[in-house]
């Protein structure tokens, strides 16, 4: 398991890295360059929807070919972009609309990685291993994210555009290396290829309609990314209307970063004495209950030392989930299954967006604690019924139709 792990952990690393450097400058280098917040607000939508939009098809291409070529061609595509916008900033040329471009490009290529990611890990490695791999994965994730963000806070105001575009280029660089030098055991079909694109397209509707309840049961563990995504935008709202420090803000991301690390770091021995479906219906129920204390005590303190156990139940949470997904999820299919529960995730998190400008447009931000509590309370509760009535298991004879 060594040889093909270290390559592949750390095209994971140098992937995190410069993704995570160059999109925490572009939107910042983007308000400085045009003068205009709106605008950097529209690009954001604009990647949003287009990544909402490019799901299925983007989906269904990883279950057409080589997931190890999609990883190596998404840092290829990545180390060009950075390339270009540094020759651009080095004569002057890196106007907002490149940056723009630019960030559309590594929004909609991350998202490409991150499922050819989790369809390359099933395919590469053994059932007995997949909780190991994902656990490392989380670690390495966690470490890129806080190092980015820590190397970004100091590097925002000493760096230009041109020199970041230059860490990304080299690190993307590195990353499509580790991933082209990584042992790669192909358990895909190359028929898979064979079948015409839009009937692969069009069954991906079919394939959730085979089992809409056991799919409905991960769409609603699915739920806890965009209650993060949530609570990143609440928390800063929350603490400025309160007139709190942003250290607090800073040390709330931190703590929730060292949580998911602690979880990855001991997730493959937990896994061992708890099944996937208990082991997300109890952080999804731990989460409810902290996130009511939250809403409670909406302290700083309280809040910086709740979330780190809210990052270790949100880790736990969707490693189990991916783990379960490896080992009952077709090969075949898992690239479409995966965009499929992206959507989902991805609705949910606008309509949480919504919810958040709506609060604070009427002064009640103090509320959207309680009410992101509710909801993931009641998706918990759904999710027992759903495991009640055994849905939580998949039917294999329906995971495999003959065209997948």
């Amino acid at each position: 398991m060594i040889h093909k792990t270290i390559p592949y952990l750390g095209g994971r690393f140098f992937d995190g890295i410069s993704s995570g450097m160059f999109m925490m400058a572009l939107p910042w280098i983007l308000i400085t360059e045009s003068g205009s917040g709106s605008f950097v607000a529209i690009v954001t939508l604009i990647c949003t929807l287009s990544s909402f939009l490019l799901t299925p098809v983007l989906s269904t291409l990883i279950d057409r070919h080589s997931r190890k070529a999609i990883l190596v061609w998404v840092q290829v595509i990545q180390t060009t972009t950075a390339l270009l916008v540094m020759v651009a900033a080095l004569n002057q040329l890196a106007s907002p609309w490149l940056l723009a471009a630019a960030q559309w490009i590594f929004w909609n290529s991350n998202d490409v990685a991150w499922s050819a990611n989790n369809a390359f890990t099933q395919e590469n490695y053994t059932r007995e291993e997949y909780a190991r791999i994902t656990g490392q994965q989380e670690v390495v994730m966690q470490l890129t994210l806080l190092g980015a963000g820590g190397a970004g806070i100091v590097l925002l105001e000493l760096w230009s555009m041109s020199e970041f575009a230059l860490f990304a280029v080299l690190a993307s660089g590195l990353s499509a290396l580790c991933y082209a030098l990584t042992p790669y055991h192909r358990k895909l079909s190359q028929a898979s290829a064979n079948v015409p694109f839009n009937q692969q397209l069009k069954e991906t509707g079919h394939l959730f309609k085979l089992q809409p309840r056991f799919y409905l049961f991960l769409a609603l563990s699915c739920l806890s990314y965009p209650m993060l995504t949530y609570l990143t935008k609440l928390v800063p709202i929350y603490f400025a209307e309160q007139g709190i420090s942003g250290m607090w803000f800073a040390g709330w991301k931190v703590s929730y970063g060292i949580g998911a690390l602690i979880c990855g770091l001991i997730v493959a021995q937990l896994l061992r004495t708890v099944v996937f479906e208990r082991a997300m219906l109890v952080s999804m129920m731990a989460m409810s209950l902290l996130l009511i204390v939250m809403s409670l005590y909406l302290s700083p303190l309280v809040m910086v030392v709740l979330v780190v156990i809210i990052g270790f139940f949100n880790s736990f949470n969707r490693i189990a989930r991916i783990t379960k997904m490896n080992h009952e999820v077709a090969i075949a299919q898992r690239g479409r299954i995966d965009g499929g529960l992206k959507l989902f995730s991805t609705l949910s998190q606008s309509a949480s967006y919504v919810l958040i400008a709506l609060l604070s447009h009427y002064n009640l931000t103090v509320y959207g604690f309680l009410s992101i509590a509710l909801v993931m309370l009641l998706s918990t509760l759904m999710m027992l019924q759903l495991y009640r009535r055994g849905a939580h298991q998949a039917n294999f004879s329906a995971a495999n139709p003959q065209a997948a």
